[in-house]
């Protein structure tokens, strides 16, 4: 029998996906037309004998995860919980507080999977690389290949290239250690928990020698990375099974058309009912689109490549969207040309304005590279980037919105371009008196 642990975080998590997690928790967010977290749930579901899967992270639970939890156990016909944590309790914290739900029922094996992440998730492949690596008490990480300077972004793994085993790991090196990279993606036998354990009783014990400590609670905060992958590096336990399939992360609104344009790749294989082709009645499509049934498209506007509509969208007369992701309630009106951006939930884009982002795409030219983490800012400047619009935000007819970020339900009435838009520019400023 195996098991699934996805860790979800929580609400303090996630600042780089703002305004766009205001609404949504961002393991929802819709990527490629579905949430971000059903595909990992797919993927999951797909195994022989996955008898459960079970998030875990901080966020109150809520209707909106509720439904999405109830649908996917329908859907998947997999047993789906949410197990919330007290507090931020770290990667290996969270899933030693919940040991006893992983560990019921006896699973031989169970995976552990970051939500903020995309990729083919090569789970069957994984399992097989444990049963032909070690014995049946290893584990295994995810690992791909970065250039050199992005791996130093990362945690990085040095194998032993007979063998696999990690002879060596280090989060985020200051200098270039190895070009393999951890996914995020792992593979744990129950035998796990004594190393986690081990890691929390001397966490109990540097706080009852440290008056300042504020007790058990700072104890239960354990990091596998640091605090696991460091210490069992060269103990023959632990194994990195390199894939050449896509991945990425997902740590910012760019990079979440970034993982939409993979996914939408990835679905001619996997879904190719969810990829709209060009008909004698219908918009024109280029490239791979996912458009939710429910919207309503004029037959002359131009889709694609790597646009994703949702629902009740609807889209005016030659309308132009190109590497984008349209949000539930949208209203992009006639003549609108919509480029690298996110247009939220009930926005609403003027005729003939132009909504336009600078993507964050890895280099092409380089077959390892790695989608930058994005800085906001760069020498006191906005970072140009995609055009993300909030919430109910209003865009008025022939204006230009350039590589801008604009807060929701903002109603504004010229162009902008590198801004981070938070009022709306026909009302005073309020400054709050502390």
């Amino acid at each position: 029998m195996l098991k699934t642990v996805i860790l979800i975080g929580g609400p303090q998590k996630g600042t780089r996906f703002r305004p766009l997690s205001f609404e949504v928790p961002k393991p929802l967010f819709p990527v490629a037309g579905v949430p971000m977290l059903q595909h990992h749930i797919e993927a999951c579901a797909k195994i022989p004998n996955m008898k459960e899967i079970l998030l875990v992270g901080f966020y109150q639970p809520n209707e909106e995860l509720n439904r999405f939890l109830m649908c996917a156990q329908q859907d998947f016909k997999v047993s789906i919980r949410y197990l919330q944590e007290y507090a931020a309790l770290g990667t290996g914290g969270g899933i030693y507080h919940f040991r006893d739900q992983i560990l019921s029922g006896a699973p031989e094996a169970f995976f552990v999977l970051n939500a903020d992440v995309c990729s083919e998730f090569p789970l069957p492949e994984m399992l097989a690389f444990q049963k032909e690596h070690g014995d049946t008490h290893s584990f295994v990480i995810l690992g791909t290949t970065a250039n050199r300077k992005q791996s130093m972004n990362y945690g990085c793994i040095v194998e032993n290239q007979q063998t696999n085993e990690v002879l060596h790991y280090v989060e985020k090196p200051s200098t270039f250690v190895s070009d393999i990279i951890n996914c995020g993606i792992y593979l744990f036998t129950p035998d796990i928990f004594q190393h986690i354990g081990a890691v929390f009783q001397k966490n109990q014990q540097d706080m009852l020698l440290d008056e300042q400590s504020n007790g058990w609670h700072r104890a239960e905060v354990i990091r596998l990375e640091q605090d696991i992958f460091t210490a069992l590096a060269g103990q023959g336990k632990l194994y990195v099974y390199k894939t050449h399939r896509f991945w990425s992360q997902i740590k910012s609104a760019g990079s979440a058309i970034y993982a939409s344009r993979l996914y939408l790749n990835q679905y001619h294989q996997t879904h190719p009912e969810r990829l709209t082709s060009n008909k004698d009645v219908g918009p024109k499509i280029s490239g791979n689109v996912y458009i939710h049934p429910t919207a309503n498209i004029d037959p002359t506007a131009v889709l694609g490549p790597n646009v994703s509509i949702g629902m009740d969208v609807t889209i005016g007369a030659g309308v132009r969207v190109r590497e984008s992701i349209i949000l539930h309630g949208a209203t992009l009106q006639d003549h609108s040309c919509v480029l690298n951006s996110i247009v939220g939930w009930d926005s609403t884009v003027g005729k003939w304005s132009r909504v336009e982002g600078t993507p964050s795409d890895p280099n092409p030219n380089d077959p390892y590279a790695k989608i930058d983490s994005e800085t906001l800012f760069r020498d006191g400047k906005l970072t140009p980037s995609i055009t993300i619009l909030g919430c109910n935000v209003n865009i008025p007819s022939e204006v230009i919105i350039l590589n801008s970020i604009v807060l929701p339900h903002k109603d504004l009435n010229r162009s902008f371009k590198n801004q981070i838009i938070l009022r709306s520019p026909d009302r005073p400023l309020i400054l709050l008196r502390l």
